[in-house]
């Protein structure tokens, strides 16, 4: 990961998506109608304003929201799956990277994969994939599977985006052919068996996967992946880094860089809650009319004031860490400060990266192209017909 750019360097900024913001009361304060929640108008306005913003990457939350820490919380009821709100972004923006959270503990990783894969073609090179292990006793019910907690989470993500890898891979870049002569759409030779199988030692359900894949391999050859520091550190590339104050955010960046700097390490990208004055109501007053509603509980270091401050905060901040993930409070009002005062002079000051049209995610991060570990495999491998995970 030699490539992953480093501090003192320009870094990006990536903003959450989800439902109406962060706080669980967002909805009372949105710009929309509630119904428009649920349909793609919200997610087309929404994505092209970050994308006209100067946004770098654009995530989408997933799970219940019953946490307060996304889609409204509490109190909203519904919710679009976030593989599909990027997926109908791609086609309708140019630059900024999607990336949707998705669960590796109740999805099949084989239909994980391919739906990635998906994306990753829909928007030209520009997905990435947030890694969420859910504890939910919920979910798992839902599924009808046995509830996984503790430790079994980080296992069962590493297991999944393994199996995800491994399915990239099993199309060699040059698999499709297309000879229409002898009526071969692909190289059967090109395509490869991954023949995973979690280990013994595995927690959760053990399972297999033969493969190969059932679409060619993403444009980007591998998508990055995207984790919290706690589930995915030594398997990601790029890292997510909390901190219960924005006083100590930066002082967690630089431990978690340290602790995972060999082989150039991982990006490193600290999380940040924000409360913006807005039209004359101060930031404070804004949130305290929001948490009168419903109050506000997250893991992430909050940050309440003024466009101002918070560019000089986010100046301090991209110094040592490669991006900062932005979780708006209430995502109408803080994406127009942020769009009007806090990224222009951001730009201004040089502490961003450009935004690139037609860029990848891998080519925001540095990363190279990988080529397919099966490349130099020889041809005993994977039949056309009966693929099969």
């Amino acid at each position: 990961m030699s490539g992953i750019s480093r501090p003192g360097q320009p870094g990006f900024l990536a903003l959450e998506l989800d439902g109406d913001g962060a706080h669980p009361a967002a909805w009372r304060k949105a710009w929309h109608a509630p119904d428009e929640l649920l349909n793609g108008s919200r997610i087309r306005n929404t994505v092209l304003a970050a994308e006209s913003a100067g946004i770098h990457v654009a995530t989408f939350a997933d799970g219940s929201g019953t946490d307060g820490s996304g889609a409204g919380g509490r109190d909203v009821a519904g919710r679009l799956n976030a593989l599909q709100r990027a997926a109908f972004a791609g086609p309708v923006t140019s630059s900024i990277v999607l990336v949707p959270e998705v669960d590796t503990v109740y999805t099949e990783p084989f239909h994980i994969s391919t739906q990635l894969a998906s994306l990753d073609y829909v928007s030209g090179g520009r997905a990435g994939w947030l890694v969420a292990a859910s504890g939910s006793a919920e979910e798992a019910a839902a599924v009808g599977r046995s509830f996984v907690e503790g430790a079994a989470l980080a296992q069962e993500a590493a297991a999944s985006v393994e199996v995800s890898r491994r399915l990239w891979d099993s199309w060699e870049d040059d698999a499709v052919i297309r000879d229409v002569p002898t009526g071969r759409y692909f190289d059967v030779d090109k395509l490869h068996y991954i023949d995973f199988e979690t280990p013994a030692d595995f927690a959760g359900a053990g399972y297999s996967v033969k493969g190969p894949s059932i679409i060619p391999r993403p444009l980007q050859g591998q998508l990055p992946v995207v984790a919290q520091a706690d589930l995915l550190r030594s398997d990601a590339d790029v890292v997510l880094v909390s901190a219960p104050t924005p006083s100590l955010l930066a002082e967690e960046v630089a431990d978690v860089r340290a602790r995972t700097a060999v082989g150039g390490g991982p990006a490193v990208v600290a999380e940040l809650d924000v409360v913006l004055d807005s039209r004359g109501q101060s930031a404070s007053a804004r949130l305290a009319e929001l948490d009168a509603f419903t109050p506000w509980t997250s893991s992430r270091a909050h940050f309440v004031g003024t466009a101002a401050e918070l560019v000089d905060f986010l100046a301090g901040l991209l110094a040592v860490a490669d991006g900062v993930r932005l979780h708006p409070a209430v995502l109408d009002v803080e994406l127009e400060e942020l769009a009007q005062l806090v990224l222009p002079e951001l730009r201004r000051r040089g502490v961003l990266k450009p935004v690139a049209q037609g860029g990848t995610f891998r080519e925001l991060l540095g990363l190279e192209r990988p080529l397919s570990r099966y490349a130099s495999v020889g041809a005993a491998g994977a039949a056309v017909v009966g693929l099969e995970n």
